[in-house]
C-alpha cells in the first residue's frame, strides 16, 4: 500500500483548527501598552518586576530563527547518516510525528510541533514556560544547582540566574529519544543547552541559545531566537493524537515519484474552482493558504511562502510531492463545485482552512 493511501486515512479533525472567529483570540490583552489609537505599543519600554528584575511574563512567539544549529559541519557522521535516513523516511520517526514531547527543539522553536509560542511566567524562585501542547518546563530561580546525573526525561532539567538584565538558564537531563529540530538532527543525553533571555522593549525579546553534545557535535551549536509579544491573542490547545493504528508503516518510497505515478488528469474548470485565499489555524498560528492556477496545475502557499506544485490523485485529492512531509490536501465541494475548505492531511488529524476569497 502506498504511503499515500495511508495518509489519506488519517482525515480527522484537528482539535485546534477552531474557528477563526473564537473570541479569545480577538480580546484585547488587558494592561499593556497601547498607542493613541488603541494597538499594542510593542515598543514601549520593558516592564520590570517589584523586585527591579526584567518581567518576562506574557505570551510570546518566535518572529525569527538564526545561528548555525543546522550546520552539518559540526555533526558527527552518525548523526549526519541518521539525518538522511530520517529525511528518506519522510521524517515518520520525529517526535512531533509520534505525538511526543519536542524536548529541547521548543528552546529555539524549531520542532515542528508547535514551537512557535509559548506563555513564560515568571516569579521570584521559578519560571515556567508553557507549550500549545501541554507540555512545560520549570527554570529555578532559588540557587540550586544542575545535579550532575540526572534520570533523563523529555524536557530536561533547567536553573537560572540574573546576569543584569539577562536571566541565564542552563539545562541538562534530556532523553536521547528528541530532535533538536525537525530534519532529525538527534542528540545525546550528555546534551546541555544555555539560554539567555533579554528583554529588548516591551514587545520583543531575545534569546541566545548554545547547545554542547561532546556525543553529537565537534563543536557548539549556536540559536538566536528572536521573540515577539502576542498582544491581543491566546494560545490554542494542541493535542497530538495518533489518528489510526499503525499510520505511519506505510510511509515509504519516493513521494514524488509515486505522487506522479498515481497522478489522475483533472479538467481546468473544476481546478479554477479551488483557486482562493482559506484561512485556519496550522499548529496554534492564524494561517492562510493561497491557491493558485498555472499552466494547467494547482499550485500552493503558506501565509505568502514559496509555492508548491499539488499532484492530483482525484478530482477532490492532492498530494504536496515537494512539501517536507509530502502530505496530501484534500478540498471540500458545495453544489455547484466551489470548494468551501481544503484540509491538509497529517499522521495526527487534518487542519482545516476555510475560504475567505
Amino acid at each position: 500500500m502506498k504511503r499515500r493511501l495511508a495518509t489519506l486515512a488519517l482525515l480527522v479533525s484537528a482539535s485546534s483548527a477552531a474557528s477563526l472567529s473564537a473570541q479569545w483570540l480577538t480580546l484585547p490583552t488587558p494592561g499593556i501598552p497601547r498607542t493613541a489609537d488603541g494597538k499594542p505599543d510593542l515598543s514601549a519600554p520593558a516592564p520590570r518586576t517589584a523586585d527591579g528584575r526584567s518581567e518576562l511574563t506574557g505570551l510570546w512567539r518566535s518572529r525569527g530563527v538564526t545561528g548555525d544549529l543546522r550546520d552539518e559541519s559540526k555533526v558527527h557522521a552518525w548523526a549526519r547518516t541518521a539525518m538522511a535516513e530520517h529525511e528518506s523516511n519522510f521524517y515518520r520517526d520525529g517526535p512531533h510525528m509520534q505525538c511526543l514531547p519536542q524536548g529541547p527543539s521548543y528552546v529555539a522553536g524549531a520542532g515542528g510541533g508547535g514551537g512557535s509560542m509559548r506563555r513564560i511566567v515568571q516569579s521570584p524562585t521559578v519560571t515556567a514556560i508553557l507549550n500549545p501542547d501541554l507540555t512545560y518546563r520549570q527554570i529555578f530561580t532559588d540557587g540550586r544547582a544542575l545535579e550532575a546525573d540526572p534520570l533523563p526525561i523529555w524536557m530536561g532539567y533547567s536553573v537560572g540566574r540574573w546576569d543584569g538584565d539577562t536571566l541565564v538558564v542552563e539545562s541538562n537531563g534530556y532523553n536521547d529519544k528528541t530532535w533538536l529540530h525537525p530534519e532529525g538532527l538527534q542528540h545525546t543525553s550528555l546534551l546541555r543547552v544555555t539560554e539567555r533571555y533579554r528583554r529588548l522593549d516591551f514587545g520583543h525579546m531575545q534569546v541566545e541559545v548554545t547547545y554542547e553534545d561532546p556525543g553529537t557535535f565537534d563543536a557548539p551549536l549556536h540559536a538566536v531566537v528572536l521573540l515577539e509579544y502576542a498582544a491581543d491573542d491566546e494560545m490554542l490547545e494542541l493535542v497530538c493524537n495518533e489518528a489510526s493504528e499503525g499510520g505511519t508503516k506505510h510511509w515509504v518510497g519516493d513521494k514524488t515519484r509515486d505522487a506522479r505515478a498515481a497522478a489522475v488528469e483533472v479538467a481546468p474548470e473544476i481546478l479554477g474552482k479551488y483557486v482562493g485565499r482559506y484561512r485556519g489555524i496550522w499548529l496554534d498560528n492564524p494561517t492562510t493558504v493561497e491557491v493558485t492556477l498555472e499552466g494547467g496545475a494547482l499550485y500552493l502557499s503558506r501565509n505568502g511562502g514559496e509555492k508548491a506544485e499539488l499532484v492530483a490523485q482525484s478530482e477532490t485529492t492532492f498530494v504536496c510531492s515537494a512539501c517536507q512531509w509530502g502530505q496530501p490536501y484534500v478540498f471540500t465541494r458545495e453544489g455547484d463545485g466551489m470548494a468551501s475548505e481544503v484540509r491538509e492531511v497529517q499522521v495526527s488529524g487534518a487542519w482545516v482552512f476555510r475560504r475567505v476569497q
